[in-house]
């Protein structure tokens, strides 16, 4: 109210990049601790809604006019790591149903796998293993990544969508990792970045539909990045704590090839202008973009508007359950239904459509 509010006032809402500018500049730090990139990215979003308002356009298409196209939902059904209070290092376990027709189609696949889930862990475990994790999936007292899989791929063979889904892990790998002695403490053993590499060799082998792997090492173990990304080219190795929504750190992940793919969190970064130019800067290169919600996340849908905009072909939803996870889907559901016959389900292009 003190420093933004003064310097915005009377200014034109249209002009998404000058508004933001601003901010940046009366901010003045690297990473918005000034102002705070929470009240920055707030009256970011609120000056593109407006804009959006007042010319009579939904959000997704006053972003990006010719935007047609829906991600394929990545759900979170299985926690562990800091996220849960279980002993499974890796942090998610999610279920992406690239075989569905539709965004809306995708949904209802997870909603049955889900209550498949539910069913299976309370028959095997009790009712304490369908407590719910900060995330929004399940986090039962697992022991190995393994299992965890096993128990995800017969969900969804008894919900009848086996060869309609895919899965993606979210490792996590920066809370695994000893600064002191350059090692992962993962699954009860010190490894080596080699090991850890190895590690997920094997797991993929045992479940090849296991196609997005986030951040398997520490985001400081470049060398391991790009060995990772050159053994598992084939399928999304995604950036997160690696990039941070960063353009100049994306940059780096292309010339160095660390990934392949670029996660988007518009609040890591901290303005919708720079998450806009963080996804222009992957898909330049040939990065997919997957979009992201994150942990304890509000009941605004607004990231579902900027992932049609920006021709995300992943988008990661977090849970099944809980309105803050609900929203999203609902909105993505009303934009599919808003766009008709126009509407795209990335489905199994989700690392190369574009529109708009």
């Amino acid at each position: 109210q003190e420093k933004i509010a003064p310097a915005l006032i009377g200014r034109d809402s249209t002009n998404q990049r000058a508004i933001d500018r601003i901010m940046i500049d009366i901010d003045g730090t690297q990473d918005k601790s000034r102002l705070g990139a929470n009240a920055i990215l707030g009256v970011s979003l609120s000056t593109a809604k407006a804009a959006a308002q007042a010319l009579g356009l939904p959000l997704y298409r006053y972003l990006n006019h010719g935007a047609h196209i829906l991600p394929v939902p990545q759900a979170c059904l299985l926690n562990g790591g800091l996220h849960a209070g279980n002993d499974l290092d890796i942090q998610e376990y999610c279920i992406m149903p690239t075989g569905a027709d539709s965004f809306t189609h995708g949904v209802q696949m997870l909603s049955e796998i889900f209550k498949t889930l539910y069913h299976i862990l309370l028959a095997r475990m009790g009712k304490n293993a369908t407590n719910s994790s900060e995330d929004g999936g399940f986090a039962p007292p697992l022991k190995s990544s393994f299992e965890a899989m096993e128990i995800l791929e017969l969900a969804a063979e008894k919900a009848g969508y086996r060869d309609k889904v895919c899965y993606g892990l979210d490792i996590a790998a920066s809370g695994l990792w000893d600064q002191e002695k350059n090692t992962y403490m993962f699954e009860g053993k010190e490894r080596t970045t080699q090991e850890m590499i190895d590690w997920v060799r094997t797991l993929v082998k045992n479940y090849p539909k296991i196609i997005s792997i986030e951040d398997p090492l520490d985001e400081k173990d470049y060398t391991g990045w790009a060995e990772f990304t050159r053994v598992f080219s084939d399928r999304l190795v995604v950036g997160d704590d690696i990039f941070a929504t960063n353009p100049d750190r994306i940059r780096k992940g292309v010339e160095e090839k660390l990934a392949n793919a670029t996660l988007c969190k518009v609040n890591q970064i901290g303005t919708l202008t720079e998450t806009c130019d963080a996804a222009h800067m992957a898909r330049a290169n040939g990065f997919p973009v997957v979009m992201s919600v994150r942990s304890g996340e509000t009941e605004d849908a607004v990231l579902s508007d900027i992932s049609v905009a920006l021709n995300a072909g992943v988008f990661k939803t977090g849970g099944i359950r809980g309105s803050d996870r609900g929203t999203n889907y609902n909105r993505f559901i009303e934009i599919e239904d808003e766009l008709g016959p126009l509407a795209e389900y990335a489905g199994n292009d989700y690392k190369g459509k574009i529109s708009g």
